[in-house]
């Protein structure tokens, strides 16, 4: 296994719901030793109402996360005496694809002016991983997952949500990124999997874009 870089301190995976971008990040920091840092959704007491009424709880719930997620950046770099590097499973800056998604005209105007207001305090990770799949595998592990929370999730927000991930990581110059086709492989239970997507993300020289179309295994 090669050791990390000095330049990958920050390792964020990203992926829309169901992607596996939070069962990734706890296997990379286990596997490397890692801090990990998780997205806190379950703390936000408007998502399973948002998920039932989307119209109406879509403020109240983005404007949650907003403010949550950028406490939690604000604590990502404090001092750290055990770990090199950290691991986590979202990115600040996608906070926006679900405003964009769900928010109203006038409520995206003043989350908008909330934004760039704290934005430009926020850390960009060394390396983002965007786990791409089809909406029909994320539907399959969501289901499969069957957190009560997911219930009312429909498999019309899944697709919509999942064009616009697309929208915002084909255009993303934040920080390198590595996108990886994850439809068809299974990075929990097969190991060789793992292994080769691990190598994928420590190697070296990477260009400011990469891509990576897993072989699929019989």
């Amino acid at each position: 296994m090669q050791v990390p870089r000095p330049e990958l301190h920050h390792i964020a995976i990203e992926g829309v719901i169901g992607a596996g971008k939070t069962t990734l990040a706890q296997m990379l920091a286990a596997k490397l030793g890692g801090r990990l840092v998780l997205e806190r959704f379950e703390e936000n007491p408007f998502l399973p109402k948002f998920y039932e009424d989307p119209e109406r709880y879509a403020f109240q719930t983005q404007i949650f996360f907003l403010l949550s997620r950028y406490k939690q950046q604000q604590e990502l770099f404090q001092a750290d005496l055990f770990h090199d590097f950290l691991v986590s499973d979202y990115i600040f800056d996608k906070d926006k694809i679900f405003a964009y998604l769900t928010l109203a005209d006038e409520e995206l105007k003043l989350y908008e002016t909330l934004l760039a207001a704290i934005e430009k305090n926020i850390p960009t990770p060394d390396l983002v991983v965007y786990l791409q799949c089809s909406v029909e595998r994320l539907m399959s592990n969501i289901r499969n997952r069957a957190r009560k929370i997911e219930e009312h999730m429909s498999e019309e927000y899944i697709r919509d949500l999942n064009e616009a991930y697309n929208y915002f990581f084909f255009r993303y110059k934040a920080s390198p990124l590595l996108i990886v086709r994850a439809t068809d492989i299974d990075f929990v239970n097969n190991e060789a999997d793992f292994e080769d997507l691990l190598e994928q993300i420590l190697r070296p020289n990477k260009s400011a874009v990469e891509y990576y179309n897993p072989v699929k295994r019989m």
